[in-house]
């Protein structure tokens, strides 16, 4: 076996060699290897930072020294403060549910045989660029529920507890015995008697809306109060006699009629298919009411791309991107966890709750950290989903620091403020990329 020392001409043992690195390379061809990859680095990272920082003392035309000036901006200006405001709820919630919906679906399908493939599906969102994504939930948020899958949804669920309205353009027209009470509603201008039969005439919606049965006028009952709603036009037929019903016009099936006096609800009826209704007796001098649930506009569901629901809906976007990625590497962390504890807890009589809250989350904990963290580090950096979802009447609300970035550099035309804000982006995610680090190198000395 060769040793590292060579014997000298008395014997003694000669001075060491050199030694080489671990390769077999010297440090110089080591270096020269490097080169090409240091040189990229300073000229795509180094060289940009540094340019930013020094960018973001100067003014607009970046030949007067501004100091602090645009750092102050960014505590100052509306929309500046908007955006980290928002950047805070993104940092909070994003990575918070990204990663709690991937530890839930990893432990879940462990336990079903198309675990595989309920992976794969969960998955494929990452392997979709955020601008088309942007573009898939632009059209899902949409406010028209035949276009919106959101708002269809939502409408659908809305609709199965609460009744549609029939007639929601519907007015009184000129001369009507109707009047507008308040709320939508609308009254009769006098009350009504036994025996007398009532004309409740109205236009304003679209015939083909309209069940296809012609209005009948009532007959007057000696001990009842009868009468019609209708609507009083008809189109293609030349002019008919105002407030009385016509040989061509259409009932209004379906029509709430209220007999309300001294402000209680006495009495109600329905409209049948040719829009004749009937009261009885206790409604003598009362006044008739057409409800306002009658004429309310359907339902539209969310305004999803609002000012008010905008950021969350853009955040939903994003878990349905990375929730994936959360699920993959946590269900490798699943994968090598021994499974000796888990069984052990549950002989010793745990419940799969139990089991999950003591001996799986903690056993976890370093992956979820570094998903989170991972996770924390992305969102910091989101600018595609809020450029491309948000509409532009509500974008200001959906603000965030990657946009505003944006904004102020190209938009407005301000370089300085947009070097400061890239600079104290830079100054938020250094903290977190050190930590991320710092507990890799942990895990990999264990």
């Amino acid at each position: 076996m060769k040793s590292d020392t060579a014997a000298g001409p008395s014997g003694a043992p000669a001075a060491p060699t050199s030694r080489r690195s671990v390769t077999g390379t010297r440090r110089t061809v080591a270096a020269l290897f490097l080169l090409p990859a240091l040189l990229l680095l300073g000229a795509l990272v180094v060289y940009p930072i540094g340019y930013s920082v020094v960018r973001s003392f100067y003014d607009q035309s970046g030949d007067g020294f501004a100091g602090f000036d645009n750092y102050q901006a960014l505590f100052t200006d509306d929309g500046i403060r908007t955006a980290l405001k928002n950047n805070v709820i993104w940092v909070v919630f994003a990575p918070t549910v990204a990663t709690a919906l991937g530890l839930i679906f990893a432990v879940l399908t462990e336990r079903i045989r198309w675990g595989t493939a309920f992976k794969l599906v969960v998955f494929m969102p990452m392997a979709i660029s955020m601008l088309a994504a942007g573009i898939i939930f632009r059209l899902v948020y949409d406010q028209d529920p035949d276009k919106g899958v959101a708002n269809a949804v939502w409408v659908g669920v809305h609709d199965t507890f609460a009744e549609s309205s029939a007639y929601p353009k519907a007015h009184p027209g000129r001369e009507s015995p109707l009047e507008a009470a308040g709320g939508g509603a609308f009254v009769t201008k006098g009350t009504v008697s036994v025996g007398e039969a009532v004309a409740l005439p109205l236009v304003g919606v679209a015939p083909d809306l309209i069940p296809d049965d012609a209005a009948r006028a009532a007959a007057p009952e000696a001990d009842r109060i009868t009468g019609t709603t209708w609507q009083d036009f008809t189109r293609g037929k030349g002019v008919g006699t105002l407030n009385e019903v016509d040989a061509e016009e259409l009932g209004y099936p379906g029509m709430k009629i209220e007999a309300v006096r001294d402000g209680t609800v006495v009495e109600t009826a329905t409209a049948a298919a040719d829009g004749t209704f009937s009261l009885s007796a206790k409604a003598d001098g009362a006044r008739l009411r057409l409800p306002a649930s009658n004429f309310q506009e359907p339902y539209n569901g969310l305004d999803w791309l609002g000012p008010s629901l905008v950021t969350p809906a853009i955040i939903g976007s994003y878990i349905w991107m990375w929730a994936g990625f959360a699920m993959v590497l946590i269900a490798a962390g699943l994968a090598g966890m021994p499974r000796e504890l888990l069984e052990a807890a549950r002989v010793d009589g745990a419940n799969e709750w139990q089991v999950f809250r003591r001996i799986t989350v903690p056993l976890l904990a370093p992956v979820l950290a570094v998903v989170t963290v991972t996770l924390m580090i992305n969102v910091l950096k989101v600018f595609d989903l809020v450029f491309i979802i948000a509409p532009g009447s509500s974008q200001d609300d959906a603000n965030v620091l990657a946009l505003e970035l944006y904004r102020k550099g190209f938009s407005e035309d301000q370089p300085g403020i947009a070097s400061a804000i890239a600079v104290f982006l830079l100054l938020l995610v250094i903290p977190v990329m050190w930590f991320n680090v710092r507990r890799l190198r942990r895990e990999v000395r264990r």
